[in-house]
């Protein structure tokens, strides 16, 4: 029989405990050096498939050649009054005192003024309201740091300054993920699995150890994707996303070998051996779960966005370095520890394994019902899932832009304050790059007529044709009203590249690209669409290869797959429901959004299987073992139930607490993918884990177990297995 070395790991670690947790000491203090030293993150995404928006960049790039002295507009100051107009003295005077702080303040490449230029352009209709146009220089967000201060300080009396544009609203997203991330995790989710890991072992001692696991190997696997973020760009949801995971998974692993370790000294074991116990079956099954995780945000890698491939990288890396942290340092720690782990126990929450029974009991009895009647239990369950998932129908993605932003963020009250004042509220803006000999009449007529079509749609404002200095491709450039991910714009830029630029241009000897921002969304928007279902296949195929090696079985990994895919389409479901039509949005404090964002239904995917596969580890891999003893279908899925489930639910609250601080947060895909994960794990751990899996091995019986013979040289792990 082939087994695997997590017991002989497990003994050694906890011989010499010291030995382990220096090492695990001294990788965490490089790794914090790494982090301030090398850790480099960035708020833009980029797609690497080279999408009609990419080639229309590149267009641009190889026919303006860099000028550093020219001038450019990447944030918008709004200078209004509600009783003065652009006429007045003091309207202009307010406005040049800004100006005279915004050229002093050594951010600044170019500013433009109504009162410099006279363009009327910069004055509103009803001349309230007057617009610098500016261009920023040197570090982005530092220096729209610097002039968000600067346009604050002059906001207030008879006058209202706001700004708007790609800076500041990078500066934002990176102030609220930060203050998410304080807020949700730091201040909820940490604080909250301490709380259930104290309910589960009524112990303090023994509910810190997860969490120390946890924070180690956060801390390691940021170090790791620092050195990563020297090779490629990675986003800054890598930093957010590292954490929320490692606090999940890392301590879900810790609890599933505390608790067996707690189990095997019940027992009777000594303390050398109940580690070696916990590290032949708890180190093992996560040594399994960890892979079927990592096995699941590995598809995230394959898809050409460097915003997906950053939250790969960061669950990946946390993934591995929380798998190898339970199998070795928890072992040291437990080594280290020995009984003592029960210390500091909490009056009236000290638990026994008496208690534990007496849970189990009542699991087992749900089990046993549910068994009794395995067809209604099944058929209701799969109607209640469907339902669940019926919304999915409706789903719309797209970013959700600034609009998504809370309302205390400035660049989202200056985006406010434009579209009122002028209709436009960022500086993004469609461009068509023609690329041909644009002295030619008719290609110069025909770039004319097309800048004539967008001056008349009213989705577009001001567009403008330049030409390269060598002549060889006219750029014609227009803003787009409200928010450049609004979807009037986005449909309005489908219907430029499908239908326009044939008409006006078709059959002329030039290359014609839509670019621009709304252009780059419909790029990532379609992107999304044709990676999901590969992703779904890739995911699906690894874990059934894993899954039929772990539980030697082809039936086993099947049921697995099904009941994960319908949890997982309950949660999209779900999640459509409450944010895009707004039922429920307000109980949870989440806010109402007029589409899904595009990359969560690709995440979600990944990190619902690889968490759901986590419970189905633990809870098959039980039964499987218990089969095996006992040779009883019936008798080993209540006994897997009823076993696991304290381990199983704290696992679940734990993960649901961390992601529920997720989902409180400021940003509409944080508060979607947390609530997604908090809903997906809540069904698993009820619905799949009490209805689901009884009643479909229950009716299946025997051939839950069935290998095909061809299959027999397969290993046989006993991922359970009870020395």
């Amino acid at each position: 029989m082939t087994t695997l070395s997590t017991e002989r790991i497990a003994r050694a670690c906890a011989r010499h405990p010291w030995r382990t947790i220096g090492t695990w000491v001294v990788a965490l203090v490089l790794a914090i050096g790494t982090i301030v030293a090398l850790l480099d993150l960035t708020s833009e995404g980029e797609i690497t498939s080279d999408p009609e928006s990419e080639r229309g960049y590149d267009l641009i790039g190889r026919h303006f050649p860099p000028d550093p002295s020219a001038e450019f507009v990447n944030e918008l100051v709004l200078v209004r009054s509600s009783s003065l107009t652009v006429d007045d003295p003091a309207f202009r005077a307010k406005v040049e005192m800004l100006l005279a702080e915004v050229r002093a303040s050594g951010v600044v490449h170019n500013v433009e003024s109504f009162y410099e230029s006279g363009d009327a352009a910069l004055v509103s209709r009803d001349r309230s309201a007057t617009l610098l146009p500016i261009g920023l220089m040197g570090d982005c967000e530092e220096s729209a740091d610097t002039l968000i201060g600067i346009v604050e300080a002059g906001d207030g009396g008879d006058f209202d300054a706001k700004i708007s544009g790609e800076c500041s609203a990078d500066r934002d997203l990176n102030q609220i993920l930060n203050d998410d991330l304080k807020t949700g995790e730091l201040y909820f989710g940490l604080p909250a699995a301490l709380v259930i890991l104290v309910l589960v072992f009524g112990a303090l001692i023994a509910a810190v150890v997860p969490l120390v696991v946890a924070v180690l190997s956060i801390g390691i696997a940021l170090g790791l994707s620092a050195i990563f973020s020297q090779a490629f760009d990675l986003s800054v949801f890598l930093f957010q996303m590292t954490t929320v995971m490692g606090l999940a998974i890392a301590t879900d692993y810790g609890l599933f070998i505390v608790s067996r370790y707690r189990k095997e000294r019940a027992a009777g074991r000594d303390k050398l051996d109940a580690i070696a116990g916990s590290g032949a079956t708890a180190s093992r099954a996560v040594l399994f779960s960890g892979l079927a995780f990592v096995l699941a945000m590995s598809g995230m890698l394959l898809v050409p966005d460097s915003v997906l491939r950053s939250l790969g990288v960061g669950a990946l890396t946390v993934g591995l370095v929380s798998v190898f942290a339970a199998l070795t340092l928890v072992p040291a720690l437990l080594g280290l520890l020995g009984d003592r782990v029960d210390a500091l126990r909490i009056p009236f929450l000290g638990r026994t394994v008496g208690s534990a029974s007496r849970e189990g009991r009542f699991w087992s009895r749900i089990a046993r019902a549910v068994m009794r009647r395995p067809v209604v239990s099944l058929v209701v369950a799969i109607v209640v899932l469907l339902a669940a998932a019926a919304p999915i129908l409706d789903l719309r993605l797209s970013a959700p832009g600034l609009r998504s932003f809370p309302d205390d963020a400035p660049s989202k009250q200056g985006f406010a304050a434009l579209e009122e004042e002028f209709g436009v509220g960022t500086v993004d803006s469609v461009i068509i790059a023609v690329e041909g000999d644009v002295t030619t009449e008719p290609l110069r007529g025909a770039v004319r007529r097309f800048a004539e079509r967008l001056e008349t749609n009213p989705v577009f404002r001001n567009p403008e044709v330049e030409v390269s200095p060598d002549r060889q491709l006219a750029l014609i450039e227009a803003l787009v009203v409200g928010d450049s991910r609004d979807a009037h714009a986005l449909t309005a830029v489908e219907r430029l590249r499908s239908q326009e630029v044939s008409a006006v241009f078709g059959g002329m000897d030039a290359i014609v690209l839509v670019t621009g921002e709304t252009a780059e969304e419909i790029d990532y928007t379609e992107l999304m669409s044709t990676w999901l279902p590969r992703i779904i296949a890739f995911v699906l195929l690894l874990s059934f290869i894993l899954l039929t090696i772990a539980f030697r079985s082809i039936v086993l990994p099947l049921k697995a797959i099904v009941l994960n895919l319908l949890s997982v389409g309950a949660a999209y479901g779900l999640m459509v429901l409450v944010f895009q039509k707004g039922i429920g949005n307000e109980l949870f404090g989440l806010r109402e959004t007029e589409v899904v964002t595009t990359w969560v239904p690709l995440f979600l995917f990944s990190v619902l299987f690889g968490l759901s596969m986590d419970y189905q580890v633990f809870l098959l891999s039980r039964i499987r073992e218990h089969y095996l003893r006992t040779g009883d279908n019936e008798e080993a899925v209540a006994h897997g139930v009823s076993t696991t489930a304290r381990v199983i639910t704290g696992a679940a609250l734990i993960i649901i607490a961390v992601f529920a601080g997720f989902a409180s947060g400021n940003l509409a895909e944080t508060q979607q993918v947390g609530f997604g994960v908090g809903v997906a794990l809540l069904i698993d751990a009820t619905i799949v884990r009490c209805v689901l899996v009884p009643a479909s091995m229950k009716l299946l019986g025997e051939w839950n177990w069935y290998l095909p013979a061809w299959l027999g040289w397969l290993p046989d792990p006993h991922v359970e297995h009870e020395p």
